[in-house]
């Protein structure tokens, strides 16, 4: 099934003219089992492809089925990855989350905020990696697997990234400095209304793709916000309704592409089909 799967994925991806005009992606070079990391590579690619391209290949298991049966058919199908090493992430998501408008910067999550590329650190005034399901719920920190998943890792200024810590995602709070919108208050973080979808989306793929056989947590979302070390993120009813609400748009589009074509060779379902998330949850 994976051999079969694999050369879907291979077929799928060579008759793809792939991802961001004008994007120069990093290249990998590894089995699907192996971290890796990244060499500059110069192609130039422009986004052709639709969600139901991929329908009768990439997710041909998947089509027809609903609840525990459609969340078991794509977990099987997205865990045919290659994972990346957590020093790979830098030079992923200066090329996953490259602004549109400016090929020298990234577009921070949660504020919005366009920033050079060059300013990767952990320094004021500079973006980090985001886990967006937080890494201590479920303790998988930043080893290779789900603390190394591009789907949910994400370019967040240091002070914001500090600001949303591990909280759990739900709706009100204040606003703050280079907030971009996000609120936050004791228990809980919204982000801006134009990534509430995006976040969402990333929660749900985690819950699919790590479901506890292959060595790390069982991640599942929920309905509480004061989840602490457990392996879950809510709240499930606020998630749902940012699906809803914010639909994926071009950027994330382009951004799960770019993974399945040049990284992960995995994608989110739920950018490709946010239907499936009331259709499993």
């Amino acid at each position: 099934m994976l051999a079969i799967r694999t050369r879907r994925r291979k077929a799928v991806a060579l008759a793809t003219a792939a991802v961001l005009a004008g994007l120069t992606v990093p290249s990998l070079t590894a089995s699907s089992a192996t971290a890796t990391t990244a060499t500059p590579s110069t192609t130039t690619t422009t986004a052709t492809t639709t969600a139901s391209d991929y329908d009768s290949t990439y997710y041909e298991d998947a089509i027809g089925k609903t609840g525990t049966s459609l969340k078991s058919s794509l977990h099987t199908i997205i865990s045919d990855q290659t994972k990346l090493s957590y020093s790979a992430v830098w030079n992923a998501l200066k090329a996953t989350d490259q602004d549109p408008a400016d090929s020298g910067n990234v577009i921070l999550l949660y504020s919005g905020i366009s920033r050079s590329k060059s300013l990767n650190g952990g320094d004021t005034g500079d973006w980090n990696r985001e886990h967006v399901w937080a890494k201590s719920h479920g303790g998988f920190g930043t080893s290779t697997g789900p603390g190394t998943d591009i789907h949910h890792l994400r370019p967040s200024d240091v002070r914001v990234n500090g600001v949303r810590g591990n909280k759990d995602f739900d709706n009100g709070g204040s606003g703050f400095t280079d907030s971009g919108g996000s609120l936050t208050d004791s228990d809980s973080f919204e982000p801006r209304d134009a990534v509430k979808g995006d976040v969402a989306r990333m929660i749900f793929y985690m819950a699919v793709r790590y479901e506890g056989g292959d060595g790390w947590a069982d991640l599942e979302v929920n309905g509480s916000v004061d989840n602490g070390s457990s392996p879950y993120i809510g709240k499930l009813s606020v998630l749902k309704a940012w699906n809803e609400e914010d639909p994926p748009d071009a950027f994330e589009e382009r951004r799960n592409q770019v993974i399945y074509d040049s990284y992960q060779h995995n994608r989110n379902p739920f950018v490709d089909h946010p239907e499936w998330v009331e259709a499993i949850w």
